[in-house]
C-alpha cells in the first residue's frame, strides 16, 4: 500500500518506547487492555508445548530465541507507530506474529489516507492471515481477537448492515467470545463486544436486534463498563465506550459520552497508537 504521508504523527513518535528494554518495561502498562503476554523464548516453549501444530511449524522456523527477538523487533514498531513496517514483519512471523501484524492492519485502516480499495485489500490479507493463525494456535486468546478486531473494521467499510446481513457480524461475536473464554480479563474483547451490541440495535432497533442476534443495550453497556473497570486509564476504552453510547441513544447520552471523550483527550499517552487516540479525541471534542 502507497500512504501518502507516514500514518504515525510527531506526537505519535514521542510517545513510543524506545528500543527492547523500554518496551520490556513498559510491556504490561502497554497492553493491559488486551493482555498479550511478552513475547520470549518461555512464551514460545509454552505454545509449542500446548499446540503441536506450533510446534512443528516452529521446527522449521529455527530457535524459539530467534523467532522471540523478531516477535519483539515487530511490536516494537507498532508501538512507535511504525505499522506497515509492523505489519510485513508480523506477517513474516507466523501465528503469533499475525498477532502483531493484525494490529497493526487494524490501526492502519484507520489513520492511513490510502484510498478504500487499498485499504480492503489491507484488511482482507489480515483477515486471511488471522485465520490461518488459528489454524496453528487456536488456544492463543490474541488470534481470536486480532482476528476479531479486522474482521471489525472490514464490516465498517462495508457497512454494518451488510456484515450483518452477510453473517460476518456473527463471525466477530464469535470470535470475540470465544476471546474472552480464554482470557476474561480482555478489555478490547469487552469494548468490541459493547460496539457489537451498540452498532447492532442502532442498525435495526432494539426488539429485532434482541430477537434476531441476541443483541441489546443493556448488554452493550455492561460490556463498557466491564472494559472501563479493567483499563481505567486507556483512551480507547473511553472513546469506544463514548461512541458506543452515541450509538445507542445520542440525545440520552450526550452528556455521558462528551465526559468519556474529554477524559480520552486528557489521558497522556504510552505509545504512539495511544497518542493518535487521545488526538484523535480532541478532534472530536473540538467537533
Amino acid at each position: 500500500m502507497n500512504r501518502k504521508k507516514p500514518t504515525s504523527s510527531p506526537a505519535a513518535q514521542r510517545a513510543a518506547p524506545h528500543g527492547a528494554d523500554e518496551l520490556k518495561a513498559r510491556w504490561e502498562r502497554l497492553h493491559r487492555t488486551d493482555r498479550e503476554p511478552w513475547p520470549d523464548a518461555a512464551l514460545i516453549a509454552r505454545e509449542a508445548a500446548a499446540a503441536p501444530p506450533f510446534a512443528e511449524w516452529l521446527r522449521h522456523y529455527g530457535s524459539g530465541r530467534k523467532l522471540a527477538a523478531a516477535l519483539q523487533a515487530a511490536w516494537g514498531r507498532f508501538h512507535a507507530g511504525e505499522f506497515r513496517a509492523a505489519i510485513e514483519q508480523g506477517a513474516s512471523l507466523g501465528a503469533l506474529g499475525a498477532c502483531v501484524a493484525n494490529r497493526a492492519a487494524a490501526v492502519e485502516s484507520l489513520y492511513t489516507q490510502a484510498g478504500n480499495a487499498e485499504v480492503m485489500e489491507l484488511l482482507l490479507a489480515a483477515v486471511a492471515r488471522g485465520e490461518a493463525a488459528l489454524e496453528v494456535l487456536a488456544a492463543h486468546a490474541n488470534a481470536h481477537y486480532t482476528l476479531a478486531l479486522v474482521l471489525g473494521r472490514y464490516s465498517q467499510r462495508i457497512s454494518i448492515l451488510k456484515a450483518i446481513t452477510d453473517g460476518l457480524a456473527a463471525r466477530v461475536r464469535a470470535e470475540l467470545e470465544r476471546t474472552l473464554e480464554l482470557e476474561p480479563q480482555h478489555a478490547e474483547a469487552h469494548v468490541a463486544l459493547g460496539l457489537y451490541n451498540a452498532e447492532i440495535v442502532n442498525k435495526l432497533g432494539g426488539v429485532v436486534a434482541s430477537l434476531t442476534y441476541g443483541a441489546s443495550s443493556k448488554d452493550s453497556i455492561e460490556h463498557f463498563k466491564q472494559a472501563l473497570k479493567l483499563a481505567p486509564h486507556s483512551p480507547i476504552v473511553h472513546m469506544e465506550y463514548a461512541y458506543g453510547l452515541l450509538l445507542l441513544d445520542a440525545r440520552r447520552y450526550r452528556e455521558e459520552a462528551q465526559a468519556l471523550y474529554e477524559v480520552a483527550a486528557t489521558t497522556e499517552p504510552l505509545d504512539a497508537m495511544e497518542a493518535l487516540d487521545v488526538e484523535r479525541a480532541k478532534r472530536g471534542l473540538a467537533q
